[in-house]
């Protein structure tokens, strides 16, 4: 069962300290109004499935366009499985942000167990293993950084319908055994500001 934090209404302020993991919701003082929701999921094959059910629920209600809340669904399913097969995590916090003019989608693991492996061989006829050129294909940014010993995978998505906004973003990070640190873009992919915190 997820473990959903409540996002707090527009206009006001919230707090959540859990297990090192903190968000906010509602206004910050250095930017316009955005709504934050965020929520834990067991990390098992069904959590993709939770987690599309709650970022549509929650987008839906915040009227975000259809065509958005498709995409978002796919771009959240993506990094949760990804975040379950590739890590060595119990849990999955994902996270949205409603902007006034994009929607931010983060997933963030608990990182790979020591000395454990985790070696990808792929063959063309394989089909697995191109989901985050599938997301990058569909977001008008995406990237990821490194939290302590996990990762987070963030995308963003215009908040109403696609009219050709070309992806923003590295389709090659995956064959590198790391992203580079936070802070840093070698190849283009935008990392958010200092002050933004992610979680």
């Amino acid at each position: 069962m997820a473990n959903v934090i409540p996002s707090a209404p527009l206009g006001t302020a919230a707090a959540v300290n859990r297990d090192r993991l903190t968000a906010t919701a509602g206004v910050r003082p250095d930017t316009a109004a955005e709504r934050r929701f965020r929520f834990e999921l067991a990390a098992h094959p069904g959590s993709a499935a939770q987690a599309r059910h709650l970022t549509r629920a929650r987008l839906s209600g915040w009227a975000v366009c259809e065509d958005t809340c498709d995409t978002a669904e796919l771009i959240v399913s993506e990094l949760v499985t990804n975040a379950i097969v590739h890590t060595a995590s119990r849990h999955v916090v994902c996270e949205l942000h409603d902007g006034e003019d994009l929607v931010r989608i983060a997933v963030r693991d608990e990182g790979c167990a020591p000395g454990e492996p985790h070696p990808s061989p792929q063959r063309p006829d394989e089909e697995h293993g191109r989901g985050l050129l599938l997301v990058a294909a569909m977001c008008t940014a995406w990237g990821a950084q490194e939290t302590g010993p996990g990762l987070l995978v963030w995308a963003e998505l215009p908040r109403t319908a696609n009219n050709g906004v070309e992806s923003r973003s590295d389709l090659g990070w995956s064959a590198r055994s790391r992203p580079a640190p936070a802070g840093s873009s070698p190849t283009g992919v935008h990392i958010p500001p200092a002050g933004n915190e992610w979680f």
